[in-house]
């Protein structure tokens, strides 16, 4: 469907996010322009500061999205939290970001579970369960390659 919306219209007009030369949004855009390179597109390279910004916000952007299911919302929310966690562990430890200041916002008083839990409207605990599961998921695929992809797809009730 995307491919054929892509030549229908004869061009691409949601950019590829890229980071430091990598794909981060646009992978099924940029196989379609690797078959037809007469189609125009164009790149953003996005401003992250490290590969935790880059996984949260594809989790994001994929969360955002709305045919995906339960076992695949909860996985990347998971895996959004994780990576959130890291950023702020990173900034504290870098002193970049200084707790207590007379600037800071609400939100960065917050834990980061709790910060994500107001903004999707679900529990604390949830957002943590998320990131169990998220990890329980990739430990299994690295024993048993595979089976988070057919567990994500359904091919496989988790």
């Amino acid at each position: 469907m995307l491919k054929n919306n892509i030549l229908a219209e004869g061009e691409i007009y949601t950019p590829i996010f890229t980071w430091n030369e990598f794909i981060v949004d646009g992978h099924h855009r940029y196989k379609i322009i690797q078959k037809y390179p007469e189609i125009p597109f164009t790149t953003y390279e996005m401003p992250f500061e490290n590969e935790y910004e880059v996984i949260a916000w594809i989790c994001d952007n994929q969360l955002g999205r709305r045919n995906l299911s339960d076992e695949q919302k909860a996985y990347l929310l998971g895996k959004r939290y994780s990576a959130e966690k890291q950023i702020k562990k990173q900034r504290d430890e870098n002193g970049r970001f200084a707790p207590g200041g007379q600037n800071d916002h609400p939100e960065e008083k917050l834990k980061t579970s709790e910060r994500i839990a107001k903004e999707i409207g679900k529990s604390e605990k949830h957002v943590r369960r998320a990131e169990q599961y998220a990890q329980a998921l990739d430990l299994a695929d690295s024993i048993c390659p595979g089976i988070k992809k057919d567990i994500l797809s359904g091919f496989i009730n988790s």
